[in-house]
Formats: C-alpha cells, sequence, structure tokens
C-alpha cells in the first residue's frame, strides 16, 4: 500500500460497496449520525446542467422489480413522500460511482437520470433545499425520493423520518441561457472531506507533490474539503481525476466555480 493509500486510510474509516445492489437494502435500521457536525450553515449546490452519469443510467432491477431510467428529467414535477438515509451509507458508493456522504446535499431517485439538480419542498411546513440526485431509491413502500441527512435537516423532517414533499427537476438542459455573458469557471477535484484538518493539511502537502497542482482545503460547518487545483485544462482535468480514482479515490470528483466561491478557504 502507498504512503498515499496508508494516509487516506487514516483519515477514513468508510467501507465502499458497490452502489445499487441489493445489499445496501437489506441493511438493519438506519440511524442518524454520532457527533454530527453543524449543518445549518452549510452551502446547498448551485443547480447546473451535467450530463449523465457512465454508472447508473441504464434500466435496472431491484427485489424482482424492473425500472426505467428516464431519457430526460425537462418537465419533471412530482408529489410524494420523502424518506432520509444516514450513517449505514455514509461512505457507500452511490449508483453513478460517487461516495455518499451524508453531510452533503444528495439524494437517491429510482428513475430520473444521474445527476439531476431537483428542489425539494416539505408541503407541511414548507421548508425547501436543493439537491443533487446521484443515487437510486428508495426502495421501501411507496416512497418517491431518499433525501441525504443535510438535506433532511433542512427540511425539517429528520425526528419524523418521512414527509409529503414536492420535487422539481432544476437545470435539465445544456446552456439554459447562451446569450448570457459567461462567468469564468476554475475546475477542482475533490478528493475528501473530514473534520480533522491536521491530518487533510498533511495529505494536501503529498498530494500537491505527486500530482504537481496545488490544494485548498475549504471549511463548511464542521468539515473540511479537500481540493486539488485550479485546473484550467478541461483535458488535463478528466485525465488527473481518471487517474486519482484509480489511484484509492473513487469518490474524486470534479467541482466548477465560478468567481465569488462561497466557502470559506483554510488554506
Amino acid at each position: 500500500m502507498t504512503n498515499l493509500k496508508l494516509a487516506l486510510a487514516g483519515l477514513l474509516t468508510l467501507g465502499l460497496l458497490a452502489g445499487c445492489s441489493n445489499g445496501r437494502y437489506h441493511m438493519s435500521q438506519d440511524r442518524a449520525p454520532s457527533n454530527a457536525p453543524d449543518v445549518s450553515q452549510l452551502e446547498q449546490p448551485k443547480p447546473r446542467y451535467e450530463p449523465p452519469s457512465k454508472q447508473g443510467n441504464k434500466d435496472y432491477m431491484v427485489f424482482g422489480r424492473n425500472y426505467q431510467v428516464k431519457k430526460s428529467a425537462s418537465g419533471y414535477v412530482e408529489e410524494g413522500t420523502a424518506s432520509w438515509y444516514g450513517a449505514k451509507f455514509h461512505g457507500h458508493l452511490t449508483s453513478n460511482g460517487e461516495t455518499y456522504d451524508m453531510y452533503g446535499f444528495s439524494a437517491a431517485h429510482k428513475s430520473l437520470p444521474l445527476p439531476t439538480y431537483l428542489r425539494v419542498t416539505n408541503l407541511d411546513n414548507g421548508q425547501s433545499v436543493v439537491v443533487r440526485a446521484n443515487d437510486r431509491g428508495p426502495f421501501h413502500g411507496n416512497r418517491l425520493i431518499d433525501l441525504s441527512y443535510a438535506a433532511a435537516f433542512h427540511l425539517g423532517m429528520l425526528k419524523q423520518g418521512t414527509a409529503k414533499v414536492r420535487i422539481e427537476a432544476l437545470a435539465t438542459e445544456p446552456n439554459p441561457a447562451p446569450l448570457l455573458p459567461q462567468a469564468q469557471v476554475s475546475q477542482y477535484l475533490q478528493l475528501t472531506a473530514s473534520s480533522n484538518e491536521q491530518a487533510l493539511q498533511q495529505l494536501a502537502v503529498q498530494l500537491e507533490q505527486t500530482y504537481g497542482v496545488g490544494s485548498r482545503l475549504l471549511r463548511q460547518g464542521g468539515l473540511y474539503k479537500l481540493q486539488l487545483g485550479p485546473i484550467e485544462d478541461p483535458f488535463r482535468s478528466r485525465e488527473m481525476l481518471d487517474t486519482i480514482k484509480a489511484a484509492g479515490y473513487p469518490g474524486a470528483f470534479t467541482v466548477y466555480e465560478s468567481s465569488g466561491a462561497p466557502e470559506t478557504f483554510v488554506r
């Protein structure tokens, strides 16, 4: 095992399982995280069009039932029951190959293209949140959507466990406003997140030397996100992402940032 992988193992105690396999849905009762950081101040994602992921967008079967994936989320609006999933799934691979982070704003849906940005509104209290669907489910009863712990917190539905919601698909088409001036966009590769700032600082130094690119830590609530960049060349960014995933960071993903970053820099 390389030093980088040893460093990562010291940061994470996450067991990575294949997304959208029946085993995930035979697990014992889910639960909220213990000693959870304050998620009330976390920044919600900015909706933008993303092309369908290479994984998770084919028709599939779970519990003997066939599910068809929609070709597009354009115009999608639906009301139904939302539930949430937390610690039991934290660190597992989602259906599109990313790592589930219960402190992020994500969701699981049975048929929408992955990823799709959604506005979810709690019809009981009027609170709403923007999430990015990157997983399949829920496969329990007639529930419509599974939300991350952070999203459920912002909808005020953690104690009840479920809520009646309306979900609306956002940014479903590429270049929705091509005539508007385009903001300058920087690309970063996010590798991992942890509450251990010092360990991430040490890991960042190793990664900078390995990949020849700068790094930064962003603080959101009690979590620190380790990102490499900025990377100006999109082709290099894509190649680096593939290399980083193969080197032991399968949950790494690209962050697109326009001018005026909303998060707090640590380094």
